[in-house]
């Protein structure tokens, strides 16, 4: 099933891009290659495309943020994160301060409305009254 890590020549974006944790899921980083936020050498990364070690590859990230990493090693096969860290080579340019904030702000309000979740029958209930109905 699936090779050794030395044996293989080129292994396909989206599985590298799951593989080496820099998407959750295999299926998210097909979507973001499909989308257009993934580029491999400077041309728009396509799920299938073979990735080589030497490549670079940019992904874009919210709030503009763009990662650029250098793959130094491919494999098929889900491996612990550390070693999955030793695939590439990150060479994103250090976050200005202003980004640091709007990435805090932006982990803030997503816990702070994680938190609010669907309300329980009380809260519908008091909901419904103030609505009027």
């Amino acid at each position: 099933m699936g090779q050794d890590v030395s044996a293989l020549t080129g292994v396909r974006l989206d599985v590298w891009l799951d593989v080496a944790c820099l998407f959750r899921t295999r299926s998210e980083a097909k979507k973001a290659c499909s989308a257009g936020r993934v580029s491999v050498d400077g041309q728009a990364g396509k799920p299938h495309r073979l990735v080589r070690p030497g490549d670079e590859i940019a992904i874009a990230r919210p709030f503009g943020r763009r990662q650029i990493v250098a793959v130094v090693a491919v494999s098929d096969r889900s491996l612990p994160k550390a070693q999955a860290r030793e695939l590439y080579e990150d060479r994103s340019p250090v976050p200005t301060p202003e980004e640091r904030e709007m990435r805090r702000m932006d982990r803030t309000f997503r816990a702070i409305s994680e938190a609010a979740g669907v309300p329980d029958k009380r809260q519908r209930r008091a909901l419904r009254k103030l609505r009027g109905r």
